[in-house]
């Protein structure tokens, strides 16, 4: 593959990737079984303010990613995309969708959600553009507090659940189905999109936990 041609097909996949992440949100929110972490605080605040959940996700990310300037932290095009376009993408889908009564239409959306979140964290992390603001903001507080990552984690994302949750944010089965399926899926879906790298054409996939780059879990 052709350096052109790889650089096509990150960009194609970056921004596949986070529409589809904004969409497979979108169908989390409409299903009202439960949302992952950073959009049971995205849908609290937009309760307590007016705003669309989209646009919230929008200004928490531009907030999150100021976190980054104390933490030594250097964006990159998936970072700055990521703010905007996961945003923009769940407001449309939202638009679009039509209104979901009963179990039987709302467990079918919670699951198609949660499996294309994981498609699209594949996608997105795959390319290899940077890290969203979220992850940048757990990778930082593991480097500047020694803390292991998977600590940094939990403690935030318990916090912007009992946030969000506290401001009407949706808790629910859904929360704990992502939680325990999203790492899986995700390391699955990764190895299927790795895009081969420039030296021998062999694929580069990301390993250890992959929950660690998940966008915004």
């Amino acid at each position: 593959m052709s350096t052109n041609s790889r650089l096509g097909r990150r960009l194609t996949q970056l921004y596949a990737g986070l529409a589809l992440y904004g969409a497979s949100s979108a169908l989390l929110v409409e299903a009202g079984l439960g949302l992952e972490p950073w959009n049971v605080l995205h849908q609290g605040l937009a309760e307590l303010t007016g705003l669309t959940i989209g646009v919230v996700s929008i200004v928490v990310g531009a907030a999150v990613l100021l976190l980054w300037i104390p933490l030594r932290q250097r964006p990159g095009l998936g970072t700055v995309s990521n703010v905007f376009v996961v945003g923009i993408a769940m407001d449309g889908t939202l638009a679009l969708l039509p209104a979901a009564h009963g179990l039987a239409v709302r467990v079918p959306l919670l699951l198609a959600g949660i499996v294309l979140n994981g498609v699209a964290t594949g996608l997105y992390i795959a390319a290899r553009f940077g890290p969203g603001p979220r992850d940048g903001l757990m990778t930082g507080l593991h480097r500047r507090t020694g803390r292991s990552i998977r600590l940094m984690r939990t403690a935030v994302e318990v916090a912007v659940v009992v946030t969000g949750f506290a401001l009407g944010g949706t808790v629910g089965a859904g929360t704990l189905l992502y939680a325990v399926s999203i790492g899986p899926l995700a390391q699955f879906f990764l190895r299927v999109f790795a895009v081969p790298s420039a030296s021998d054409g062999s694929t580069v996939v990301a390993t250890g936990q992959p929950r660690r780059a998940i966008l915004r879990s």
